[in-house]
């Protein structure tokens, strides 16, 4: 991961965003940004983009020197652009804006995607389309750099102008007001900026608007989101291979001549994937000759299809947020060389919106897949296994309530799948009259990966359980090293025992990646 990412408003790539908004080996890390974290990689802009923003502003300074009325930097917002404003008034045309458009609402959004926000604000501001003054660029840069993180209430947004709300609370504390977190603690944004000797911004024409403008907010939980549905879907492979194993599943459902036949690229992936991890399994070859089964229950047979398409999906997704991610998305954008000022809706979030409800959907295929092959393992007249993969079953009920926690939450990212881009409220007087909802559709891919990735990890548990009865037969190395990384934290369940440790042990293999290191490593030996 880079230790400093350099923003020149053109190259901008999810892994620097990531490598920002989170410690330097949480590429993919799901549930950081924690109170008091330290920040990510280092951020500075560099020489070219500085000269883009420098031309930019004197462009913005003649605009606001001119009666000629010129939405953003003379006149007011939304439906009140036809309202002048005068020369005298322009600074505090702008202040106004941050303070009366900060207006969000609920849970403040966590500290790695505040990072992310930044970063990919200050990406924006980098790219010269702007508007704003080079020290106002700086400033945001150097809040991130000493991890001083605004206080950004997490709804609020229609993904209409942008991300207004969100972005306006971020604005706030570079004008010494609204609050910031600093080493743990909410304390008032001026008092942050002092404690740091950091002077509060006056701003000048246009600056409010620029800071505000933009679908950042959504773009950086979708960022982290995708990173860590990514993740997921590597995961669920082998979360997959290991209950394959634990069934005494076939593997030819996987042979590279299945694929071929139907070649979707994520398709062929994942089968080569879960032959890589099986490869080689003495599980297998044990009852090659004595299987009775004629074929596997969907949820074993079909991960290619599945899994694949999840894997298309996400490779889609990414292609959006790329995009957007060195996208100018405001409004007016500013051409400095041919002295143009165009007022558009590059700030509409349609985009994004659309591409992670599909996020989220497609996660969620993931955990669907993953609870019905844990129900596979738990019911005994299905796996021929002891019930619920405990001795003594009646005196323990061992597995049978994880089973019940990973339908709930595949039961509530079904309702989260509800596609929010096909909604809209109109506002601003029917001028913001189509709306995209894609801060929704950002908060409910975020809700929805984390719960998949917590179904991944009961997957996991069982199957390792299921993988201890088919001993001393061992599977291919994949699996082996999904298994051994599991049992260096959580042991065999012998008697009943609170299972949500358990189950909070896997998941941490999964954040910290030692799950996904541990069999990749195995796999290429």
């Amino acid at each position: 991961m880079p230790e400093t990412v350099v923003l020149t408003g053109r190259t901008l790539s999810i892994a620097e965003v990531v490598a920002v908004a989170r410690p330097s080996t949480a590429l993919g890390m799901s549930g950081g940004g924690a109170l008091g974290m330290s920040g990510g990689a280092k951020v500075e802009v560099s020489a070219d983009a500085r000269a883009r923003v420098r031309d930019a502003r004197a462009f913005v300074d003649r605009l606001a020197a001119s009666e000629h009325p010129t939405y953003g930097v003379n006149t007011g917002f939304g439906v009140l652009a036809e309202v002048p404003v005068a020369h005298a008034d322009l600074a505090k045309l702008q202040e106004n804006l941050l303070v009366s458009h900060a207006a969000g609402v609920g849970e403040p959004l966590p500290v790695e995607v505040v990072r992310a926000l930044m970063v990919c604000r200050a990406n924006v501001l980098a790219g010269g389309h702007s508007g704003v003054r080079e020290e106002t660029l700086d400033l945001l840069v150097e809040l991130l750099n000493r991890n001083i993180v605004p206080v950004v209430p997490s709804r609020g947004s229609v993904g209409a102008s942008g991300d207004l709300a969100p972005l306006a609370h971020l604005a706030l504390v570079l004008i010494g007001r609204g609050e910031a977190f600093v080493e743990g603690h909410r304390v008032p944004g001026a008092q942050a900026l002092a404690a740091a000797g950091l002077a509060p911004l006056k701003l000048g024409p246009k600056e409010g608007l620029a800071l505000v403008n933009g679908t950042q907010a959504m773009l950086a939980l979708g960022v982290l989101a995708l990173g860590d549905a990514e993740e997921a879907a590597e995961v669920a492979d082998v979360a997959a291979a290991m209950t394959i194993e634990g069934l005494l599943g076939s593997h030819r459902p996987f042979l590279a001549r299945v694929q071929e036949v139907r070649p979707h690229p994520g398709q062929a992936l994942v089968a080569e994937h879960v032959r890589a991890l099986v490869q080689g399994s003495g599980i297998n070859r044990s009852h090659q000759d004595e299987c009775d089964k004629v074929q596997d229950p969907y949820s074993l047979r079909c991960v290619p299809q599945v899994h694949g398409t999840v894997r298309d999906a996400l490779a889609f997704v990414r292609q959006v947020l790329e995009r957007e991610l060195n996208a100018a998305t405001d409004n007016p954008l500013l051409f400095p060389d041919d002295e143009e000022v165009v007022s558009a809706g590059n700030f509409h979030g349609q985009p994004l919106a659309q591409a992670l409800d599909l996020l989220a959907m497609t996660t969620t295929q993931l955990a669907t897949m993953s609870e019905r092959r844990v129900e596979q393992l738990v019911n005994p007249s299905l796996s021929h296994l002891p019930p619920f993969l405990v001795k003594r079953s009646g005196l323990n009920s061992g597995f049978m309530i994880a089973q019940v926690t990973a339908a709930a939450l595949v039961a509530e990212s079904r309702v989260l799948c509800h596609p929010a881009c096909v909604d809209t409220i109109p506002s601003s007087a029917g001028r913001e009259d189509h709306v995209s909802m894609g801060m929704t559709a950002a908060l409910k891919a975020r809700s929805v990966v984390e719960n998949v990735r917590t179904v991944l990890a009961i997957e996991l548990m069982v199957g390792a359980q299921a993988i201890d009865y088919r001993r001393p037969l061992r599977s291919g190395p994949g699996v082996e090293a999904a298994h051994a990384a599991i049992r260096a934290r959580v042991p065999f369940l012998e008697d009943d025992r609170e299972l949500h440790r358990d189950i909070a042990f896997v998941k941490a293999l999964i954040d910290d990646h030692s799950l996904v290191e541990r069999t990749r490593g195995a796999v290429a030996a």
